[in-house]
């Protein structure tokens, strides 16, 4: 199957996309070529869109993600997927080939799980990292997992009444099975204990 081809036209239209920021600087004679009726701004080139809004994550029938971008104390540029502060304007840009088809009942999107940083996040799963083991789900079921799996990674709660040795790695464990299995939780620690 072919995939879709995004452009100026259609870009807009229940797509999943991950934006990269952009320093304003290195832009500044940008000439917006569309402003939204929320007041997103728009400039399209060939090879994609560059974006300025307030808001990111969920814009209208599309989710639409801001990778930021943060110098480090080294010097070297780093990137977060860390939720960001949506008073500000930011701009962002994406190549045509990241934008991906959304929707609410496909099985569309899968899980990451950075355990340093105890971030959970969706990708869209013709993400060309996917690495072929995580299932897919559709946005609701994806949203309740990750639900769980913040719950995992940031309480100890859950592991009140459980008989184990090491919570890091009963965390790990877990939350692996959750992201590469549809089982419920309830059943997978049935299955560990």
């Amino acid at each position: 199957m072919t995939q879709k081809k995004y452009n100026k036209n259609n870009f807009h239209k229940h797509t999943f996309c991950e934006f990269t920021e952009v320093d304003a600087t290195t832009i500044s004679n940008i000439e917006w070529h569309y402003k939204s009726k929320s007041g997103s701004g728009y400039c399209f080139t060939e090879q994609g869109v560059y974006r300025i809004s307030n808001h990111w994550g969920r814009a209208a029938n599309c989710r639409w993600r801001l990778i930021l971008r943060a110098s480090s104390k080294t010097g070297a540029n780093t990137s977060s997927r860390a939720k960001i502060n949506n008073s500000q304007h930011r701009i962002g840009y994406a190549k045509w080939t990241d934008f991906y088809p959304n929707n609410e009942t496909e099985k569309l999107f899968y899980i990451e799980v950075n355990f340093d940083t105890k971030e959970a996040t969706f990708q869209h799963k013709d993400n060309p990292n996917y690495d072929g083991i995580a299932v897919f789900r559709n946005a609701s079921e994806t949203a309740k997992v990750i639900r769980q799996i913040k719950e995992i990674l940031e309480s100890d709660a859950w592991s009140k009444y459980l008989d184990f040795d090491d919570l890091e790695q009963l965390r790990k464990k877990i939350i692996q099975k959750l992201i590469t299995d549809h089982q419920s939780l309830a059943t997978i620690k049935k299955e560990l204990f």
